[in-house]
């Protein structure tokens, strides 16, 4: 896991903002972008993606209603949440309904942005090695529950 790229999707209804992170991160990330949250949905469904970026005031879904459905679609990427305003509203839906790992003001820092990718995607391995490790000791129990079942029957 150490030489994937981390897939990143930025999600930012203003075109500019768009070429500007694709333009300093795409060589150190993947780097998928949207326009919508309704183009980003799609992407999710059909791409891996470790770290979703969005801009909060976005026209037809805000950030926090798309991470809502991403939610659904799938949770396991690390979301992260920008917004021009200071909006405690936002933030506190962000953080309870889109359930998002950091918040960041705009405009972005380069070093900023780049040092909370760095920690959520730490976060995100951690997650992914505890999911596994789980799905591993169910299958386990479920064995020695066989087991003990065949023992207890003969």
């Amino acid at each position: 896991m150490k030489n994937k790229k981390i897939s990143i999707l930025y999600v930012d209804d203003e075109e500019n903002n768009l070429f500007s992170f694709k333009a300093t991160f795409r060589l150190k990330y993947k780097v998928f972008t949207a326009i919508s949250g309704a183009e980003a949905i799609e992407l999710v469904k059909n791409n891996p993606i470790d770290i979703i970026i969005t801009d909060q005031r976005m026209p037809e879904m805000t950030g926090v209603e798309f991470l809502e459905e991403v939610i659904k679609i799938d949770a396991a990427p690390m979301r992260i949440l920008l917004t021009g305003y200071a909006d405690m509203a936002a933030v506190v839906d962000a953080v309870n309904k889109g359930k998002i790992f950091h918040y960041l003001n705009k405009p972005w820092s380069e070093k900023e942005l780049d040092e909370t990718i760095q920690r959520a995607y730490e976060v995100y391995t951690e997650r992914q090695k505890i999911i596994e490790t789980n799905a591993q000791l169910e299958t386990s129990n479920d064995q020695l529950e066989f087991m003990l079942r065949q023992k207890l029957l003969s």
